[in-house]
């Protein structure tokens, strides 16, 4: 079934600042491989146990890092993608060995007395403590730590120790980096303790590189030497510890790619890199991460109290968003982040929608690097456009370097609207940081070139209305539509916000051929945008004539069955009233000034009967646009649903890597929804309200400059300024400015209750999660 298995014995005790594995599940290796990894950006690597095996899918992986695949079709038809991009394994730096005697260190052999490996959020690092006895008798106390620096590209460190217990113990540790069976012609050099491993992609025409060094401490007998095989390079300490002695093996790694046309320079940028890290030392390397997590957690943290587990789950996943993004300086944000291979690593309009908000509020820098990779990728989106017989720019539903990586047209390319997806999330940060220079720059060329497609993907109807036919908006169930209210929506703000852009940098504007009839086009045809309503209810529709389709048969489709695309062709889910996601909410969401509340309530309940939440970037929003209308216990079931996807594996498909956005739209149920904050034209507003479960939130978010920290209990939100200037804002629709140093304080209105939405049959959150446990 589309959910899958609840914590279970392989999660410890639930942990504010961590997670914790309690008894080791081998079982579950492939999950927890993606729940322990770490990254930052631009090099990921898998929790996987440091032995190498027992394994799930171990894996290595550097940002943009990728291989051509042919893309075949029964029937081939002009603009279908010939190739597609797929992330591959690199050369893993992770294996350390351990042999106790004969023995090697196996938890599958002997008797493993202690175990527990645990992700801090606090260190950014994966602990690993374990007591092992080998078959022989043995005992041995093995302890390690793996870092992936997050402002040291490219570089990765483990901290390897062992101690002899009960006796003198013969040990050797055998630390390696292996070439991947994904990448060919291994080249390997052994070099004092470390060598250099080089392998190539043949389609993308990559060269990638590893160089590793360790520092080894031990009895002054402790003997280290290292040797290359074809397709490994391995550094060897061997020594006999009396009880109470300790080897330790610090290892050093630094990876990295390039074209093969430059590969001659990859070596040196990596040796200077490692070379830093090697200088500066694993204690310098891991206080250096504790003080980055630190600045991070003073802005970004978010504390719920009355709810322990949701507090872990909510830190979990904005850890987890940090590492995806933070180095991404140059490359997208895939949707798994580099914690695994699905969705072959691309990256969707998830990051837009679901990623930028947050970033823009917690770690900005991080947003703008994003909106740098989109600007950079224009020149293969004017291709595309110009392809599909488009202006402007169109950019690619699914990809790693800017080409077109989806087969499937009818929820690739004609879901349109992610480029007013782009074009959003970019204003959106202009206005949460001010950062004018981005936006002349950068910001003003990538909204008017995507507002120009809108112009030929629309049409004027004799009434002057603006229509946009044939696309596929957010929800997958429903495809090549007319007039999809969201893409309507976002498309008229894209229009707007060209205007807007180039009202205020009018030389840029000259730059980019702008003209006075240009100017006057946007603004006709974003006034006059089609917004579709059910015509007997006036209910806002998903797209023009949805609401006349026959109702999905809930009651005959089993538990079993979801997710729906699985067991039943899209032919069929196409022509029935179903919603794999939130589409009509989330543009209630992101264009709320086109509803009124008694609209969008309206508009929300109708939707909540059809939406099954085959997506898992559904429940976020359902999270946020539920609180809005005063259906706070419905909001709460979201929110946990949304933030527990991983922890809880709620979709049975975190053993192929994370759900970045699902964790950051997390951020957004407590945020956006129990805080109810909305940034729009350059203003914060709120509107905070608990559910009956929880006590008290408290939250941060940067917004120009300055610091606001937002308080909410049951009854009253108290504002502060935590740094920088004065912030004006509205709280319930109050306005008011909070100073530095002067807090405000606010009641919080009553709410009716209302009666709790239905879900399709079987689809409420509380049974969802029922299940999965």
């Amino acid at each position: 079934m589309g959910a899958g298995r609840s914590r279970g014995k392989d999660l410890g005790a639930v942990d504010p600042w961590a997670v914790h594995e309690g008894e080791l599940d081998v079982s579950a290796l492939e999950r927890t491989e993606s729940l322990f990894a770490l990254s930052n950006g631009r090099l990921g690597v898998r929790g996987s146990l440091d032995e190498g095996s027992p394994s799930g899918s171990p894996g290595t992986y550097l940002s943009g890092a990728y291989e051509l695949w042919p893309l075949t079709y029964p029937e081939y038809s002009y603009g279908y993608p010939q190739v597609q991009e797929r992330i591959v394994t690199v050369p893993d730096p992770t294996l350390v060995e351990l042999f106790v005697g004969p023995e090697r260190f196996d938890v599958r052999t002997g008797e493993l007395t202690a175990h527990e490996r645990t992700l801090d959020l606090r260190t950014g690092t994966l602990r690993r403590e374990a007591a092992w006895t080998s078959p022989d008798g043995a005992s041995v106390q093995v302890r390690s730590e793996r870092l992936v620096p997050l402002e040291r590209p490219g570089l990765f460190a483990i901290d390897h120790r062992v101690r002899a217990v009960g006796g003198p113990r013969e040990v050797e540790v055998r630390s390696a980096v292996v070439a991947s069976p994904q990448l060919h012609d291994p080249r390997t050099e052994a070099v004092a303790r470390g060598g250099v491993l080089r392998q190539r992609t043949d389609g993308s025409g990559l060269s990638v590189s590893v160089l590793v060094d360790h520092d080894v401490t031990g009895p002054a007998e402790t003997q280290v030497r290292t040797h290359a095989t074809a397709d490994r390079v391995v550094t060897t300490a061997h020594v006999r510890l009396e009880e109470g002695q300790e080897l330790r093996v610090v290892k050093f790694a630094a990876l990295g790619w390039a074209p093969q046309v430059d590969r001659h320079g990859l070596l040196p940028r990596l040796r200077t890199v490692l070379d830093a890290g090697l200088r500066d030392g694993w204690e310098h390397l891991a206080g250096q991460q504790r003080t980055v997590l630190e600045e991070f957690w003073e802005h970004a943290d978010v504390r719920v109290d009355g709810d322990p587990e949701l507090q872990q789950a909510v830190r979990f996943a904005l850890f987890h968003v940090l590492q995806a993004a933070a180095q991404a300086t140059d490359r997208g944000i895939p949707a798994k982040g580099l914690t695994g291979t699905g969705y072959d690593g691309h990256t969707f309009w998830d990051t837009e929608v679901f990623v930028m908000p947050m970033l823009n509020h917690v770690w900005p820098r991080a947003a703008a690097d994003a909106i740098r990779w989109r600007h950079a990728m224009l020149p293969a989106a004017r291709d595309r456009a110009r392809e599909l017989g488009l202006a402007g720019a169109t950019y690619p539903w699914r990809t790693i370097t800017g080409r077109e990586s989806s087969g499937y047209w009818p929820a690739g390319t004609a879901a349109v609207h992610l480029n007013a997806d782009i074009a959003d999330a970019a204003v959106r940060h202009v206005d949460a940081t001010g950062d004018e220079d981005l936006a002349r720059d950068l910001v003003t060329e990538v909204v008017v070139e995507t507002a120009r497609s809108w112009v030929v993907l629309g049409r004027e109807d004799a009434q002057g209305r603006f229509h946009v036919d044939g696309v596929t908006g957010p929800d997958e169930y429903s495809a090549l539509v007319d007039d999809n209210t969201y893409t309507n929506l976002m498309a008229q703000a894209n229009l707007r916000a060209a205007v807007d852009l180039a009202e205020r940098f009018p030389g840029r504007a000259r730059e980019l051929g702008v003209t006075d009839e240009e100017l006057g086009e946007w603004v006709r045809l974003a006034d006059a945008v089609h917004v579709p309503r059910d015509p007997d209810t006036g209910v806002h529709a998903q797209d023009e004539g949805s609401t006349r389709r026959k109702r999905w048969d809930f009651e005959g489709t089993s538990p079993e069955q979801y997710p729906l695309a699985d067991h039943f062709p899209y032919f069929s889910l196409y022509r029935r009233q179903v919603a794999k996601q939130a589409d009509l909410v989330l543009a209630m969401h992101l264009r709320p000034e086109a509803f009124t509340v008694q609209e969008k309530r309206a508009a929300f309940e109708y939707c909540e009967a059809l939406t099954v939440r085959d997506s898992s970037l559904s429940a976020s929003v359902q999270a946020v646009v539920a609180a809005e209308v005063g259906h706070l216990g419905l909001a709460e079931d979201y929110a946990r649903e949304a933030a527990f996807v991983d922890l809880h594996d709620l979709r049975g498909k975190t053993a192929d890597g994370l759900h970045i956005a699902s964790l950051a739209g997390a951020w957004q149920a407590l945020v956006a929804g129990y805080g109810g904050m909305r940034d729009a034209g350059g203003r914060l507003v709120f509107a905070p309200r608990l559910p009956a479960g929880l006590r008290g939130l408290c939250f941060r978010t940067r917004h120009r400059g300055t610091c606001l920290e937002v308080r909410v209990t049951a009854d009253e939100a108290t504002y502060t300024v935590v740094s920088g200037g004065p912030v004006t804002t509205s709280h319930h629709g109050e306005e008011f400015t909070v100073e530095p140093g002067s807090p405000r304080t606010f009641g919080v209105p009553a709410l009716e209750p209302l009666p709790r939405p239905t879900q399709p049959p079987g689809r409420d959150p509380r049974e969802v999660r029922a299940r999965a446990g």
